[in-house]
């Protein structure tokens, strides 16, 4: 079987080195160009037609951001962007998805060369998803009226509620996800009911995604704190390295966080929040499960619909990873199979009937 060929882009010469030495002790994948800034990687990725690229975000003579633009305007590629922890990197790094990233690595704060081969298996096992995942042209959908400035005073019938406030959405996804959960988010109006979700991000980059969609959406979104309630037209995000679950107090929902061990290799896990959610709204809860790589959320979303919740998974088609859906699908958990456009509508459809 052919191996996955990698082009490495970095302006550093031991990230280079160090990637190049990661992917090559790896059987099935090996670099068969590294270049320190994207003039150069235009060439090679020209040349070499690779099947997947690592990209860092900031580099000099033309930023990543700018090179990842054009690369999927003219040769949509499979891109793993090399990321910076910090507020700036989490920022650019979500950018990059948002241009058509597959997904990103962090590079660590203080060895780097360790703190790359500690990473090593995580490297690796991102990259043969990125080579496999469904790159496409990302036909942005309008921000919504209002997004990103104070809100018009709205009507009489936009502030009735759409339906009762102790109707409850929760979503999971992993790679792919950010997209995915935009624009799902995207479809539901300023009175939708409470929205909890986990992605699968580490600490930094949960914080500048969830302020990100309180700009773009018309929904108020947080990074979850423990003990909030959850109000209709709030969206609550679990926050990297917690889970997040729900509780309930009498009639109302509570977040609460947990540093318990991780669940399918992930905290925040989405099957721990799907369970709680089981659990504790049952036939008022709407389970959405989305684009991720893994099983994370399959048998919560499961117990969620045997506990009498409505549930959706995105179709294949537009996912860029059909692994936790296909998970999901295979276990009967799934009521319904939709493309990402569609799923929003079907969840206001089905509360609304409810």
């Amino acid at each position: 079987m052919k191996p996955i060929s990698v082009v490495v882009v970095d302006d550093s010469a031991l990230i280079r080195s160090v990637l190049t030495a990661i992917i090559n002790a790896t059987p099935d994948m090996r670099v068969v160009a590294t270049a320190p800034n994207p003039l150069v990687a235009r060439e090679r990725i020209r040349a070499l037609d690779p099947d997947v690229i690592t990209l860092d975000v900031e580099m000099p003579e033309m930023n990543g951001l700018d090179f990842l633009e054009r690369l999927m305007a003219l040769k949509p590629t499979p891109v793993l962007m090399i990321s910076s922890l910090t507020e700036r990197g989490s920022e650019l790094t979500l950018r990059a998805l948002e241009l058509g990233a597959v997904d990103f690595v962090t590079k660590p704060h203080l060895s780097v060369e360790q703190g790359m081969n500690d990473y090593a298996e995580l490297i690796v096992s991102k990259l043969r998803v990125a080579a496999s995942a469904r790159v496409q042209q990302r036909a942005r959908p309008p921000v919504a009226a209002g997004a990103g400035s104070p809100p018009a005073a709205a009507s009489p019938q936009t502030r009735r509620p759409l339906v009762s406030t102790e109707k409850l959405i929760a979503v999971g996804a992993s790679t792919g996800g950010t997209e995915a959960i935009r624009d799902f988010l995207m479809g539901l109006p300023p009175d939708a009911p409470g929205v909890v979700i986990v992605q699968h991000m580490p600490e930094r980059f949960t914080r500048t995604f969830a302020a990100r969609l309180d700009r773009e959406t018309q929904l108020t979104v947080c990074e979850a704190e423990d003990g909030q309630r959850v109000l209709p037209g709030h969206v609550y995000i679990a926050p990297g390295n917690a889970h997040l679950l729900l509780k309930r107090s009498g009639a109302q929902y509570l977040t609460a966080l947990s540093s318990e061990a991780p669940c399918n290799g992930h905290r925040p896990s989405v099957d721990v929040l799907f369970h709680s959610v089981a659990r504790n709204a049952g036939a008022n809860a709407v389970g959405v499960i989305l684009t991720g790589m893994g099983r994370d959320g399959a048998a919560g979303l499961l117990a969620m619909r045997q506990a009498g919740s409505e549930t959706f998974a995105q179709d294949e088609r537009t996912c860029v990873v059909f692994g936790m859906p296909r998970e999901a699908i295979a276990l009967g958990a799934a009521g319904d199979v939709l493309p990402i456009e569609r799923i929003a509508p079907q969840v206001l459809r089905r509360l609304g009937r409810s």
